[in-house]
């Protein structure tokens, strides 16, 4: 897909900033459950999960953690930084917790807000909970009135940008020497969704995670990449979605 952009300088009226995700509310869904993360509750839980797995860290800027207790002193920290409202994702065919994601640079008055800091375990990738738990995500920020939905990940990590796709978010370029990460340089990827687009991509989740879209296998019979394309305004020139 051509990468086209139409400038929007409508107005905007009644605007009213959303509220900011507060520390109390749980996302729940069929496969999914998300719920506010705190080290007493979560974090051994976590980590078992992570543990044999250190290629999970390799594009964040912290971990892979050498002990239960250090991840715990980490998640404690996040959990208190009024920038990040940090979810444990709870699988539910499974009832374990696999996996974390964040909302980040929460910002009402402009109608923005970003996931971020995605970290699922082995058993929680590529399965219907995740796709959910980002879905959820989702939904409870253009439901609450942001009007742009952002993912911005390692330029270098391609499964990053092909998840970002294949959810319907839009690329936007890259920024390039963005921060410095683990001693090198990150260049990032942008991607993005707008409120003008939700009720589509909303149609879209509906109909892959409905149980008429998985045969007796469970295998899924339509790609997600598939029903969101229409979507997307541009498309990552680097990948072949999934």
């Amino acid at each position: 897909m051509t990468t086209i952009y139409t400038v929007n300088a409508a107005p905007v009226a009644d605007w009213t900033p959303p509220r900011a995700p507060d520390a109390s509310t749980v996302l729940t869904g069929t496969h999914a459950r998300l719920e506010p993360l705190r080290a007493e509750q979560h974090a051994a839980l976590l980590y078992r999960a992570y543990v044999g797995h250190d290629h999970v860290w390799d594009y964040l800027p912290y971990g892979p953690f050498s002990s239960s207790a250090q991840y715990h002193r980490w998640v404690r920290d996040v959990e208190q930084d009024p920038a990040l409202q940090f979810y444990a994702i709870f699988n539910i065919a499974t009832g374990q917790y696999e996996g974390v994601a964040s909302f980040l640079r929460i910002a009402p008055q402009a109608g923005s807000i970003e996931v971020g800091h995605i970290n699922f375990s082995p058993a929680l990738q590529n399965t219907r909970a995740s796709t959910e738990a980002l879905y959820l995500m989702m939904t409870w920020a253009f439901e609450a009135g942001y009007r742009r939905f952002e993912w911005k990940c390692d330029a270098l990590n391609r499964g990053s940008r092909s998840a970002a796709q294949r959810l319907g978010l839009s690329y936007e370029g890259i920024f390039r020497q963005a921060t410095v990460v683990k001693g090198r340089n990150r260049d990032t990827a942008w991607f993005a969704a707008i409120d003008a687009e939700w009720p589509a991509l909303k149609e879209a989740f509906g109909a892959w995670l409905s149980d008429a879209n998985f045969d007796e296998t469970g295998a899924q019979i339509e790609r997600l990449s598939d029903l969101t394309r229409l979507v997307r305004v541009a498309d990552d020139p680097t990948l072949t979605t999934r």
